[in-house]
């Protein structure tokens, strides 16, 4: 018998959040309190239960998977996403095939429904996604800060706005038209609607692990236009960053400042984009310190249309042969071409440039993980002399793709 037949698979109705939602925080070691105000955030809330998969033993669910249907900023343009999201099975039901059935049948489902062309998620562990497909496609770098040691350097431009702290319900629509300016052109962001906006704010104490209440710190400019916020709480001695939006250098550059000089606070913490700008602005760099980790994972659904959703860097001919067994409707050679706003990929019988699997172009998706550093760890392999080089061009992003924390898909 299948996995499928000894524990069916089928979406979630209204009534089954509630069990669903126990199944997916005793997994992670968590409380589950009725209406979503424990472990698991906003469930009942934020969850589409016609999007979330439960696999039941009899009929108890064992385990589960849900889906956001959100929009990517990718590099040149956006594109729908399916963020992946409390994908969870109980520790009575490991290794009998329950997770690879449920990723199966989710990327499945998006492609024969023709939804979104490309799937993403933050991995609770680096070690599982890969396996079926996904690419580690941005990195977040964990910045560390000394406050003492933290000025500004000389002449360092911060405009003529001013920083307002808010209330919660004055502030918010400020920061959804700055978010809404911002994510259009930063790769990685995803679209935030209501729904998402009221998991991204949530403060219960869960949330504030011990700090004090969420603080909005909005730059305005002199006619009133909000132009940047910063969002922190304060625990003993630290300064902790959760998000930082700003539509202009200045306004990223008054707002830093603003954070560096709260007084009692020794140190300040954020976790934010590999090539983040902060250190450029120090007169030491080294007081801020940084550790990098992986952050979205992105698995190409239909790579014809993920990769004819995104504009390329340089002008690019090639052929690709994609293996995919995981979704082996990808696999097969196809010739990439991309000139200006034109970019098409079709089937071909020439001659392959490139050999590799959907979990590279995944990697490479967002321009951040370059096709050059994959060739020499091995996994593309370059069937014609410069074909890595340009391809690797042509993949790369202005800046480093960055998905503002694991809230942008509400997980726990």
């Amino acid at each position: 018998m299948t996995t499928t037949t000894t524990y069916p698979l089928r979406t979630i109705a209204a009534h089954d959040i509630d069990a669903w939602a126990r199944m997916v925080t005793t997994t992670y070691g968590q409380d589950w309190e009725e209406g979503g105000q424990g472990g698991l955030r906003n469930a009942a809330v934020s969850l589409d239960p016609d999007r979330t998969i439960a696999a039941y033993d009899g009929g108890e669910i064992v385990a589960g998977a849900s889906v956001y249907g959100r929009v990517l900023t990718v590099p040149g343009g956006l594109t729908p996403v399916a963020g992946i999201t409390l994908v969870a099975v109980l520790p009575t039901h490991r290794r009998r095939g329950l997770l690879t059935a449920m990723m199966r049948k989710q990327l499945t489902d998006l492609h024969e429904s023709g939804g979104e062309p490309v799937a993403a998620l933050n991995a609770a562990q680096a070690t599982i996604y890969g396996r079926f497909g996904h690419g580690l496609a941005s990195h977040v770098a964990e910045i560390r800060g000394d406050k003492r040691f933290m000025t500004m350097r000389p002449g360092t431009d911060i405009g003529d706005g001013t920083i307002r702290l808010l209330g919660r319900d004055e502030a918010r629509p400020l920061l959804e038209k700055v978010y809404e300016n911002v994510r259009s052109t930063a790769v990685g962001w995803v679209d935030r609607t209501e729904k998402y906006w009221e998991a991204r704010l949530a403060d219960g104490p869960r949330a504030r692990d011990g700090g004090t209440a969420l603080r909005f710190a909005v730059h305005q400019e002199y006619g009133g236009e909000a132009t940047g916020y910063a969002l922190y709480r304060s625990k003993p001695g630290l300064v902790q960053v959760i998000e930082v939006a700003a539509a202009s250098r200045q306004t990223y550059a008054a707002l830093w400042r603003f954070l560096i000089d709260l007084d009692a606070h020794t140190h300040l913490a954020y976790d934010g984009a590999v090539d983040e700008p902060l250190k450029h602005l120090l007169a030491d760099p080294r007081a801020a310190r940084t550790t990098v980790t992986d952050n979205l994972w992105v698995r190409l659904v239909d790579v014809d249309r993920a990769l004819t959703a995104r504009r390329y860097t340089a002008p690019l001919d090639l052929v690709l042969e994609v293996q995919d067994t995981f979704c082996p409707w990808n696999a097969g050679r196809h010739r990439l071409v991309a000139h200006d706003d034109r970019v098409t990929y079709e089937p071909t019988r020439a001659g392959a440039d490139l050999r590799l699997t959907a979990a590279e172009l995944g990697a490479a998706y967002l321009g951040g993980t370059t096709l050059s550093s994959l060739a020499e760890a091995g996994r593309v392999e370059e069937l014609r002399p410069g074909a890595v080089a340009a391809a690797s061009l042509a993949f790369r992003g202005t800046r480093e793709p960055f998905h503002p924390s694991g809230w942008a898909f509400p997980a726990f």
